[in-house]
């Protein structure tokens, strides 16, 4: 059950966060809670989050794993060594807003997994993509280019992240049939190149306490990514406690 902030939250609102939040989920024990702040945030969440079971990750980072002259780029030994334990790559506001593509996808994914982190790798169709008959083959392009060429090792440690673009921020949300149909493709392709491999499906898109129960009574939904219902923390508690 994982929460992406985006950019929201100051270190001030973050520890204001936790107060209420860490108490809410303290008798979850059975699933990964997971919030990815700010990179700013990424410290005070941390230590906002001793002594319970919330694991934080980053946004996003650069695939160059040695410092160097890259400005404004952070690589994943500095989110290790804040603390995160997470890192979310591919969003699909990275490949509309920053020209993310399925290569950097790659390059990226293998860059966390080299510095211990666990990538949250996503994937996901535009609405032009899924009014037009393609979301398979966007998926299927998506899954080729940026994970099938991982191998089985690094495989294992990830997790996948299905993200229709146009139910994300849009108040759409993806029926749990339509989101359950997307997960099986992308789990069939999972087992047809990585040997029947088990990976963790998340859905992304509009996650809301009152669509959370459909969402996961889909025997292929894994869990959730959460954007703006993560802000709040009787609501991200809701959702982690559904």
């Amino acid at each position: 059950m994982a929460g992406n902030w985006k950019m929201y939250k100051t270190p001030s609102e973050t520890r204001a966060f936790f107060e209420q939040f860490a108490p809410a989920v303290k008798g979850v024990t059975d699933r990964d809670i997971v919030i990815c702040p700010p990179f700013v945030d990424i410290t005070t969440a941390v230590e906002a989050a001793t002594s319970t079971r919330i694991e934080i990750g980053g946004q996003n980072l650069y695939w160059e794993t040695k410092d160097g002259a890259y400005t404004g780029e952070i690589n994943g030994r500095m989110l290790r060594e804040c603390g995160a334990r997470w890192v979310i790559i591919g969003h699909s506001e990275r490949r509309q807003y920053f020209h993310e593509r399925d290569e950097t996808v790659y390059k990226r994914t293998v860059a966390a997994l080299e510095s211990g982190l666990m990538p949250i790798v996503c994937v996901g169709e535009v609405l032009g993509d899924r009014e037009g008959g393609r979301t398979e083959a966007v998926l299927g392009e998506q899954f080729a280019n940026g994970i099938a060429r991982l191998s089985l090792d690094q495989f294992r440690r990830i997790v996948i992240a299905y993200e229709p673009v146009w139910a994300i921020g849009t108040g759409r949300t993806a029926t749990p049939e339509i989101a359950a149909e997307a997960h099986r493709f992308i789990r069939h392709q999972a087992r047809e190149k990585f040997q029947n491999e088990q990976v963790r499906i998340l859905y992304g898109g509009s996650v809301k306490p009152d669509n959370i129960q459909g969402l996961m009574a889909q025997q292929e939904i894994d869990g959730v990514l959460v954007g703006g219902a993560s802000l709040d923390p009787a609501s991200f508690a809701s959702i982690v406690n559904f």
